[in-house]
């Protein structure tokens, strides 16, 4: 697999996280609940870390907010992030509770000497400091300036943040600047990208509810991804935030910039010649598959005549046949089932793969199911034909090649 060459920034620890650097892209996600209900706020920080959050973000907005953070900070199983708003002074308790890094909004702490203050104090504590801009929370002046929060004027109030903590030797810095508009969103982090070397959170803010914020978040994280653009990324949905982790964590895994954890579940889009509803068959091979946290790649195939050739690099798979489920390995058929039982053979050959191997199973491959196979996928083209019309297709290629 291809991987995106990654931007080579300076390198930060949000606790024992590293952030740029040339390290894993890492998932953020942010808490709900309010942080006074400490109970409450770990569960669900737990719950962020099991769906695949390394660094936990939590709000930061009054004093019992910060005294509930000196209790989660210390069995918290991720890194926390205290996010900061207006009061600088609640910086300054969070540093106090021992917080793994901050989120300042340049937007809303405006005086240069409170700045200061929180930069001393977390360069004293040894905390890095995430420059938060965001285009609905632009500085009056620099909206006045640039006309709107386009992406210069982004980039500008990043940069205007930078100066004051490096005013004071502070260098400890990661940015983002998250716009609710992708192409806005994706023109900011190039430009900031080509002026500053600090690590970079990507984010396309206020991104709404599923489906349409999964998909401006993917548009907009995924291009500056694959241009190596990014060090760590947050999917802002109105949704649960597990289901936000669950997503970055998928999107690295799918780009290749994460070791697989979960299930990667590939499937035919169904045709005439499907056998089964390959739709519904899809969503129990899912839902089951997903139980048992197995770190593959599974193919469900509507038939046997393409279905193991076109998904030779899933790991495993399953084609549907004239009441049957063929079930292969690499496109090697493996075993075939009755078709009432195909789900929970997958499931089983799944697990045994997991804590086997690859060549073990095939080892193990039922005699004959290669051949049943074959046999099946010869009959169903002869009973409903070639779809792809490949003889007539191949006739007119040869003509062609051999014609003046």
């Amino acid at each position: 697999m291809t991987v995106p060459t990654r931007r080579l920034t300076r390198r930060i620890s949000v606790g024992p996280v590293p952030v740029g650097g040339g390290a894993p892209v890492s998932v953020q996600s942010m808490t709900t609940t309010k942080t006074a209900d400490v109970e409450g706020t770990l569960a669900q920080v737990y719950a962020l870390a099991g769906a695949g959050a390394d660094i936990v973000r939590i709000t930061c907005n009054d004093v019992d907010a910060a005294q509930g953070l000196a209790e989660i900070v210390p069995r918290s199983p991720v890194p926390i992030v205290a996010d900061i708003h207006f009061q600088y002074r609640l910086a300054l308790a969070a540093l106090e509770a021992g917080v793994a890094a901050l989120r300042l909004n340049p937007g809303n702490i405006r005086k240069e000497e409170h700045i200061k203050a929180v930069a001393r104090a977390a360069g004293d504590a040894g905390v890095p400091i995430r420059i938060g801009v965001n285009a609905g929370s632009l500085d009056k002046e620099v909206l006045d300036r640039h006309g709107g929060p386009v992406p210069q004027a982004l980039v500008d109030s990043a940069l205007a943040e930078i100066r004051y903590l490096e005013d004071v030797g502070f260098t400890d810095i990661k940015i983002s600047v998250k716009h609710s508009h992708v192409p806005s969103m994706v023109a900011a982090y190039r430009l900031l990208s080509q002026t500053v070397d600090y690590p970079l959170h990507l984010g396309v803010t206020e991104a709404g509810p599923l489906p349409g914020g999964l998909i401006k978040s993917v548009a907009g994280i995924a291009t500056l991804l694959l241009e190596g653009i990014g060090d760590t990324i947050r999917f802002s949905l109105t949704a649960d935030p597990v289901e936000e982790a669950k997503a970055g964590r998928a999107l690295l895994e799918y780009l290749g910039l994460r070791e697989r954890k979960g299930l990667d579940l590939i499937a035919c889009p169904s045709c005439g010649r499907a056998e089964v509803d390959v739709i519904a068959v899809a969503a129990r091979a899912q839902e089951a598959l997903e139980a048992e946290r197995l770190p593959i790649q599974v193919a469900v195939m509507g038939c046997v005549v393409n279905g193991p050739g076109e998904a030779r690099e899933a790991d495993i798979g399953i084609a549907a046949g004239k009441g049957k489920g063929h079930l292969f390995i690499k496109g090697k058929v493996v075993r075939v089932v009755p078709e009432a039982e195909m789900v929970d053979a997958l499931v089983a050959e799944a697990r045994k793969l997991v804590a086997e191997g690859v060549e073990a199973r095939l080892a193990a491959a039922d005699a004959g199911a290669a051949a049943l196979a074959t046999e099946t996928a010869l009959e169903l083209r002869t009973l409903r034909g070639d779809a792809n019309h490949t003889a007539e297709r191949r006739a007119a290629v040869a003509e062609a090649a051999a014609g003046e």
